[in-house]
């Protein structure tokens, strides 16, 4: 009996091994959830396999239908323009197969849980209690040259900081978007709590993840007076998986509606009118499937290469 419908959950990729391990480890979880699907899963960069790899093995297996999940938290230019154009060939070519594509995780009541979870983890290995008024929470987006997917981590932010009770809630960028990391440290230590919680709101660690924590390492021996708090990332929590189940009923339920209507591609946004009507084209041609630092032995910081060709658009 040939599995119907096959499922491939679509990773960003990065050449930091840990990320790739973490990745691959909610594909397992994903797959012994959902056992009446075939589940494979691939990467847009640098790590293989790349996503084609993937939507060949489904189509090899004999699967009539395959429904490709972004396994990214925000519709950024990857989610937006990348994906869809891996997927659109595909499915070009194999006129046969029912090829149909998922939204982003975005921003989730299951999310949320999971993201105060992490919090409360965190606070509770701190030691000694600090009320909630007492402490400032600062929730770390990756940073994307989309306004809307930034925004997101503003209303993230908000939602943990009404949800949780915190003093104050501001919110930072590990590259691309201002406020950056170290920049809103300097500032959110100035304000006079005395905990700061520094969660990065990231499906898995890398090398991004990585100078979130060496910041807040930094800031915390410059400020002894303060209490800086590392908070886990999201990685495989369950309600993370519950919510990866759901992008795909959604799609086998046909809503699967992803969030277009401040997309700066379809709508003038402010400060944004020119990339109306853009073509929605790939942009990693060059980075995928070339390996991560498992291959290569460079250290450079993820797509490094690319930062002083003004594509910063490789970070979404």
């Amino acid at each position: 009996m040939t599995i119907e419908t096959g499922v491939m959950i679509c990773g960003h990729g990065s050449r930091d091994t840990d990320a790739i391990a973490e990745f691959d480890a909610l594909a397992r979880a994903l797959r012994a959830r959902l056992t009446d699907y075939a589940v494979e899963s691939g990467y847009l960069e640098f790590a293989r396999p790349v996503i084609r790899d993937g939507l060949e093995a489904l189509k090899a297996k004999g699967v009539s239908r395959i429904l490709a999940v972004p396994g990214m938290l925000f519709a950024a230019g990857h989610v937006k323009n990348d994906l869809p154009w891996e997927i659109n060939a595909f499915a070009a070519e194999n006129p046969t197969l029912d090829v149909r594509y998922g939204r982003e995780l975005a921003i989730d009541p299951k999310l949320l849980a999971a993201a105060r979870a992490r919090i409360e983890e965190a606070e509770a290995a701190a030691g000694p209690a600090v009320a909630r008024k007492d402490t400032l929470l600062l929730v770390v987006g990756r940073g994307t040259n989309d306004p809307d997917a930034n925004a997101n981590i503003a209303k993230v932010a908000r939602m943990l900081w009404e949800g949780m009770g915190f003093g104050w809630a501001e919110i930072a960028f590990s590259g691309v978007a201002f406020p950056l990391v170290d920049q809103a440290l300097v500032r959110v230590t100035m304000l006079g709590f005395k905990r700061i919680v520094v969660f990065p709101y990231f499906l898995f660690t890398g090398i991004l993840v990585k100078r979130i924590y060496d910041q807040a390492d930094a800031a915390a021996a410059a400020h002894p007076e303060v209490a800086i708090v590392k908070a886990p990332y999201l990685n495989d929590h369950p309600l993370v998986i519950d919510s990866f189940v759901e992008r795909i009923g959604e799609i086998l339920a046909g809503q699967a509606q992803m969030n277009c209507q401040l997309c700066k591609y379809r709508e003038q946004v402010i400060g944004y009118e020119a990339a109306v009507g853009a073509v929605q084209a790939g942009h990693h041609h060059h980075v995928r499937g070339i390996g991560t630092d498992a291959d290569h032995h460079h250290h450079d910081h993820e797509h490094g290469h690319h930062h002083d060709h003004g594509h910063h658009h490789h970070h979404d």
